[in-house]
């Protein structure tokens, strides 16, 4: 009996769950509705940019934001860099007056991206000195990031920061190397097709199916904030710097994720704007995307310490529990699977009754994988559609089978994350830029 519930309620839930999941995704996302753009002059910006080792892209970034934004504040952090990244920046800086370098050293330094974030939090808050904190907007971009010249309209629009309730906005996300016909140039002409379907795929998640939960999230009350893009209102890290000490947690490996956390359990609103986005490259190196998405993984898990918070707060409504418990639990259930996955293959090889019971349960199990299949192939027509109209319906499709194939990343990571937690391995991995060359690995910090 206990085996014929592993074999046939265990995985109908959780397919049923995906599938709930995914339509609400999808119906978010077919019902959105353009944001109505506000006035960015009502508003005094400031871009944090972390770096470490970034010396192959700081100057691009930093220029263009000044160049985009002229009355904005650029603050690149220098998490001890041991490259030409602060001299590169203290150039800029010296001609220009709102560009801004905090250089952080050893033994402080190098512990996280969120620690680097409460330090430029910290000089910004001398900087300022007596002004209207609620009119302060910290926005966050990686140090390769690109903002899209309209966010700061679209994030002042009545739905987002013109609303006093509103602490964070999240905009959408893309990838800025996704048409690079080589992006491996030293490399031949399979390998260059593999990176480029690695880098298409990372583009298809972002654009559509991340954008469909966030959409989803934004009617549940729970939108996650990302490393890339996240626009938080001063008065809001005030409140959580007062309740936390710090607004980012320093020992987080998905900091941007948790402040949204905190930033709904102190009475705030988060929302996501899908109208504008922030670019990035793509990455292009299977050790290196697992590096970062297993941080991601390690993250999540962790952060099941908050069920309870969100349980108890009086500022989640019941839809926006289920949704956090649900990406809560999500490398949890993709462990269990795997381990589910393992002993049925066992019990296959030895025979036997339970080697029975699962021979008859042949026709549910291809049932169950058609059905989960689906979900991937129309995202893929929808991608085309709306960002690659140029291309064939067929390679619509042929992307979205080739979504569902990526998505099995997400075991190899939960499983990573899952080993690293266990053997306190809880550093602040960072992967190296596509324009690095010395190495394909991560630039790690472990503790």
């Amino acid at each position: 009996m206990s085996l014929h519930l592993l074999l046939y309620v265990f995985p109908f839930l959780l397919l049923a769950g995906f599938l709930a999941y995914w339509a609400g995704s999808r119906y978010a996302y077919a019902r959105r509705r353009p944001s109505e753009t506000g006035d960015p002059a009502a508003y005094d910006w400031h871009f944090f940019v972390p770096c470490r080792d970034e010396e192959a892209v700081i100057a691009t970034t930093v220029t263009r934001l000044r160049t985009d934004f002229p009355t904005a504040h650029a603050w690149v952090i220098d998490d001890a860099s041991d490259d030409l990244t602060a001299p590169i920046v203290t150039s800029l800086a010296g001609r220009d007056p709102r560009i801004h370098l905090v250089s952080r050293t050893r033994p402080d330094a190098r512990i996280g991206k969120g620690a680097a974030l409460n330090a430029a939090y910290a000089a910004l808050d001398t900087h300022l000195g007596d002004v209207d904190r609620t009119r302060v907007i910290v926005c966050v971009v990686d140090a390769d990031g690109q903002v899209s010249p309209d966010a700061l309209a679209h994030v002042s629009g009545p739905d987002a920061f013109a609303d006093p309730d509103m602490g964070g906005v999240q905009i959408g996300v893309r990838m800025r190397n996704v048409d690079d016909e080589r992006p491996l140039e030293h490399r031949g002409r399979l390998a260059n097709a593999y990176a480029r379907l690695l880098i298409r795929m990372q583009d298809v998640e972002f654009a559509v199916s991340n954008t469909g939960m966030q959409l989803l999230r934004r009617r549940t009350g729970s939108v996650g904030l990302g490393g890339n893009g996240q626009f938080t209102r001063l008065t809001a890290l005030d409140r959580i710097a007062a309740a936390e000490r710090r607004p980012w947690q320093q020992d987080a490996l998905l900091e941007d994720y948790e402040l949204g956390l905190h930033m709904r359990l102190a009475g705030y609103q988060v929302t996501h704007v899908a109208d504008t986005w922030v670019s990035q490259e793509a990455l292009p190196y299977t050790r290196r995307f697992l590096t970062q998405r297993t941080r991601w993984a390690q993250g999540n898990i962790t952060c099941v310490r908050y069920a309870n918070r969100i349980i108890g707060s009086r500022h989640y409504k019941a839809r926006g529990v289920l949704e956090s418990l649900y990406t809560f639990f999500q490398p949890i259930a993709h462990l269990a699977t795997l381990l589910l996955t393992a002993v049925m293959l066992v019990a296959l090889v030895l025979g036997g009754s339970a080697a029975d019971v699962m021979l008859s349960a042949w026709p549910l199990a291809l049932a169950l994988a058609v059905v989960s299949i689906v979900p991937f192939l129309l995202w893929g027509p929808v991608y085309r559609r709306e960002f690659a109209p140029d291309r064939s319906r067929v390679k619509g499709l042929l992307w979205g089978f080739a979504l569902w194939l990526y998505a099995y990343h997400l075991f190899i990571v939960s499983a990573r994350g899952f080993v690293r937690l266990v053997r306190g391995r809880t550093g602040w991995a960072k992967t190296r830029r596509n324009s690095e060359t010395a190495g394909v690995g991560p630039i790690a910090t472990e503790s």
